[in-house]
């Protein structure tokens, strides 16, 4: 936007001030995308706008679909902001991570205000008491990460003289989701942290649900850029492709790895064009958190546990990735009290907004699979109830042995507020269910703490243990904390390599870097890191020890 001060001719002070902003703010034409440092009017024919998911009507301005020659356009600046930051230590780009930090933090306002329009998620407490604050803090923390430079595991060998470290892959791609216009936003969240913070490029992917939120961030970072002295490809924004360029742009020569979070189809099908060519992909896909409670837990305290288990799984009208979508439970009249008290709770609780149209849609479909499946309905199971897209609170129940036989389509993902319970005759019936269960990012067990349950417990968690990535007790799942030691991953389908996290530094960071050695290389010749002198004070393995030493030859 522009400012234009008007001066009295005879004093020269301001008598004045007008705020002129861009027609493209205040109009339906389209907006320009962020390609090698600036913002360009798109050269493509067709639009979409974001729509307001509580009215179900359209927002005012249209974002472009990028063609094949705007990809490229970005691909290229890409690469030659990779070429021009290789050698870069990483104070460099952790400047620009504290830089961007800031420059969110005083577009607060307009970033709230903008997501809530886009996702109907509420202001407070979620987009500016949690979201934001998380945003900011993963951005500085993969800045003191980068900084410090024991995220890249520099390993001598000093004998031999070899020595390697992790290094900048070249330029990510970032698919953000429509669940965190913030955290896990394509030009701010995790992944573009990560990425950064490995010393590479990024080309944001926007998602459709949030094209504004996208764009404020956007800008953000191009200021950020300028200030740190950051290449101008280094940070780029196309809101949408067709599917063939999509395929087109994960798979192209130049990019070094991408991240991906959304819908299990299209991952996949973006995984099949970078696996052919031999490019990293780092998928967080589906996934339906099963709980386990035991009969224990029950018996101590069914009231809270049906408390906690309806607030986890109604929160933010369960379109979170960690909401608790299966419950197991052993056949007894306590198991059958939980689910009337669950169901009754399910129907006092307000029903909440979807994302978008796209949400509700899947939504419904999934239902609908789950019951041709073999399960009921205990309640809800019907669209609306709340504003805009919605859908009232739906709780549905099968028995194992149906299960068991149809386990598949019974773990069809019905993203948003709902729960499957499963009933299972015995001990040897629940165990059954476990086995059958697909990867998963979180599994929670729920165990009496007087220890009633713990012989039961050791046969369950084993089996549970290898289909999740994070495997809880007592406690719902639904939090994510941004923690060293937090897996946010798991086994396929919740994500395409259950070796890696979307979530935590420094490990999140070393998806996007490249294991680099040098042999016999002078010493005068190594990347700092990998020298004598621990000029930064990272930990490093040297022959065979963790030490934050120098090498004494």
């Amino acid at each position: 936007m522009l400012w234009v001060v008007f001066l009295n001719p005879a004093s020269h002070s301001p008598i004045a001030t007008i705020q002129f902003i861009p027609f493209y703010e205040t109009h339906s034409m389209t907006y320009p995308v962020l390609i090698n440092g600036e913002w360009r009017v798109s050269t493509g024919t067709t639009t979409f706008q974001a729509v307001n998911p509580a009215t179900t009507e359209a927002i005012a301005g249209d974002y472009p679909v990028s063609p094949w020659s705007e990809v490229e356009a970005a691909i290229n600046a890409a690469a030659a902001a990779s070429k021009a930051t290789r050698g870069w230590p990483g104070e460099r780009f952790a400047k620009f991570l504290e830089a961007y930090a800031a420059k969110i933090e005083q577009r607060a306002d307009a970033l709230i205000q903008t997501a809530n329009q886009e996702t109907a998620l509420p202001v407070e407490p979620r987009l500016k008491v949690a979201e934001l604050p998380r945003t900011v803090s993963q951005l500085r923390q993969a800045a003191a990460a980068a900084r410090e430079g024991s995220w890249a595991l520099p390993t001598i060998d000093s004998k031999a003289n070899i020595r390697s470290v992790l290094g900048p892959i070249g330029p990510v791609v970032v698919f953000g989701p429509n669940n965190f216009p913030f955290a896990f936003n394509g030009a701010s969240g995790g992944d573009f942290a990560a990425a950064v913070a490995a010393g590479n490029p990024v080309i944001a992917k926007g998602h459709s649900s949030h094209p504004g939120t996208t764009r404020l961030f956007a800008e953000a970072a191009r200021e950020a850029a300028r200030e740190t002295d950051m290449p101008p490809g280094f940070v780029q924004l196309i809101y949408r492709t067709s599917h063939q360029d999509g395929c087109k742009l994960v798979s192209h020569p130049s990019i070094g790895a991408i991240g991906y979070t959304g819908a299990r189809h299209t991952g996949l099908v973006l995984k099949e064009a970078a696996d052919k060519v031999g490019k990293p992909i780092y998928l967080e896909l589906s996934s339906i958190n099963p709980v386990i409670i035991l009969p224990g837990a029950l018996t101590e305290r069914l009231d809270a546990l049906a408390a906690d288990f309806s607030s986890s799984c109604l929160m933010g009208n369960g379109q979170f990735c960690t909401n608790p979508g299966i419950v197991v439970l052993l056949k007894n009249s306590a198991a059958e009290q939980f689910i009337s008290v669950v169901a009754q709770k399910f129907e006092a609780a307000a029903v909440g907004t979807f994302l978008g149209e796209g949400v509700q849609k899947n939504f419904i479909a999934g239902i609908q699979a789950l019951q041709k499946a073999g399960a009921t309905v205990v309640t809800g199971g019907q669209p609306g109830g709340g504003k805009g897209f919605s859908h009232r609170n739906t709780l549905l129940r099968v028995d194992a042995k149906t299960f068991i036989n149809n386990s598949a389509d019974l773990q069809t993902e019905a993203f948003g507020n709902s729960s499957l319970m499963i009933v299972a005759q015995d001990e040897a019936e629940l165990l059954a269910v476990l086995d059958h269960f697909e990867g998963n990012l979180t599994g929670c067990i729920y165990s009496d703490t007087q220890g009633s349950d713990d012989g039961l417990y050791d046969r369950v968690a084993p089996a549970l243990r290898t289909k999740v990535g994070r495997l809880l007790n007592d406690k719902a799942p639904t939090g994510v904390a941004v923690s060293p030691a937090m897996n946010h991953g798991g086994p396929f389908p919740a994500t395409g390599h259950p070796g890696f996290t979307a979530v935590g530094i420094p490990a999140g960071i070393r998806r996007f870097g490249m294991l680099q050695c040098y042999d016999a290389v002078r010493l005068h010749r190594l990347p700092p890191v990998l020298q004598n002198s621990n000029s930064t004070g990272a930990w490093r393995l040297v022959d065979g020890k963790w030490t934050q030493g120098d090498v004494v030859t």
